[in-house]
């Protein structure tokens, strides 16, 4: 598995948020849900994107913005018209005084908005937690994405505003799974330009030497792996391999080997029948409570709690 996959195979929707939104100036929606990542495409008209730090970005018809959180954003019909409405953490939404008006403005099938005609149409998507998104996924993006329709061929947007009003059996699980494609093709297509800033680490995969040993250790996360191993099978020293693979990707081999055997944990936690000494084999740590203690550290929950979350939507 290349290194651009890894980051990029993370999404894992479970119960996301999808909403249409039909929206007719003057119109502005304060988004404070504390959501890890959020797609807003645009299928018909236009809106302003304003992000937390940084200047308003436009989007148009076809286009898809991913905006990294958990930090406030607005978006809105123009950069001047102040919010009047609300996205909470639970992703209801009310007025600035907090009064709902989830019925008020209710118009049919995930469809939300101020006027059935109205000029805009578009389509949100939120992962809830951070378990949902690669860790590297999310550190690797800046806090906005604008893929432009113009620089891209894909039907997934149309797609999407289709599937997100039909009211069939197993539709929640057809559109998640269809976030996630979103998802994915943007972040591809975006790290493909060639002005691309992408993570030092992706770059590295072009190096012949690092590139093969990141593959090689995520290929094969089980094995009791140590530079010097790793360096044999790359065929340098093991000190040339450290101080390359460090200055290309930023961080040691074996610190990168720890942040993929997580990244793989968080993932495997989700099947129905695993088990934390099960996923602590396949992802090389020693026992269950190794992968705990470790789990624990750097997603700030256990890999019980995880599951919970996960299987909680």
């Amino acid at each position: 598995m290349d290194p651009l996959a890894g980051l990029i195979s993370g999404p894992r929707a479970a119960g996301a948020f999808v909403l249409r939104s039909i929206m007719e100036p003057p119109w502005s929606l304060q988004i404070d849900d504390h959501a890890p990542l959020s797609l807003v495409a645009m299928g018909r008209g236009e809106a302003w994107i304003l992000p937390h730090t940084g200047d308003p970005v436009q989007l148009t018809e076809g286009d898809v913005a991913i905006v990294r959180g958990p930090e406030r954003y607005v978006v809105a019909d123009h950069p001047d018209t102040p919010p009047h409405v609300i996205i909470n953490p639970d992703q209801s939404c009310t007025t600035l005084r907090g009064e709902p008006l989830a019925e008020a403005m209710d118009l049919g099938v995930r469809t939300w908005g101020n006027s059935a005609d109205g000029r805009t149409v578009m389509l949100t998507g939120t992962y809830q937690t951070p378990g949902e998104i690669s860790m590297r996924l999310l550190t690797a993006l800046p806090e906005l994405v604008v893929q432009r329709r113009a620089d891209w061929d894909s039907r997934l947007v149309t797609l999407m505003h289709d599937e997100v009003v039909r009211d069939e059996p197993g539709q929640e699980a057809v559109l998640d799974r269809l976030l996630d494609l979103l998802l994915i093709a943007v972040v591809r297509a975006w790290f493909a330009r060639p002005a691309a800033e992408a993570p030092s680490w992706v770059r590295a995969q072009s190096d012949p030497v690092v590139g093969k040993a990141m593959r090689i250790l995520q290929n094969n996360p089980s094995r009791q792996w140590t530079v010097e191993s790793l360096a044999a099978e790359t065929g340098m020293s093991r000190a040339a391999l450290a101080r390359r693979f460090t200055d290309l990707v930023g961080e040691p081999p074996m610190t990168f080997l720890a942040g993929w055997r997580l990244s793989l944990a968080a993932d495997l936690l989700r099947e129905p029948d695993a088990t934390v000494a099960s996923v602590a084999q396949r992802v090389g740590y020693g026992s269950g409570f190794a992968l705990s203690v470790a789990f624990k550290r750097v997603r700030g929950v256990s890999p019980k709690e995880h599951r919970e979350m996960a299987g909680s939507r």
